[in-house]
């Protein structure tokens, strides 16, 4: 049984910066690339950032220069750093993980609320 377990979300002013965290656990083929993305309300959950196993990142423009994804593959972690949050980054954030076969993993979701 394959788990992503994110940690990190919380409630924080615009300004500031918050810092997320996904472990996958389990018996998961291997992995081609983690991500991020999010869900805000009435709205259709969007990639914010992604990294695959080779180094290549991919990240929305809404976020470029903002946040910055990380992996650790022999942890099998990925990390979202946030910094200069805005209230329209107030979203559920859900970790994903691809493995070569294409087969996607997600977490629960963890709430991030921006307050102005």
């Amino acid at each position: 049984q394959v788990q992503l377990v994110e940690s990190g979300g919380g409630l924080v002013q615009a300004g500031g910066s918050l810092r997320l965290s996904c472990v996958v656990s389990g018996n998961i083929f291997r992995i081609n690339a983690m991500g991020w993305y999010r869900q805000a309300p009435g709205k259709q959950r969007e990639l914010v950032a992604a990294r695959t196993t080779g180094g290549s990142t991919n990240y929305a423009d809404s976020v470029k220069g903002r946040f910055t994804i990380s992996r650790d593959s022999a942890k099998n972690s990925v990390i979202l750093q946030m910094n200069s949050l805005k209230p329209e980054d107030t979203a559920v954030y859900y970790c994903n993980a691809v493995d070569v076969r294409q087969m996607n993993y997600w977490g629960k979701g963890t709430l991030v609320t921006v307050s102005s």
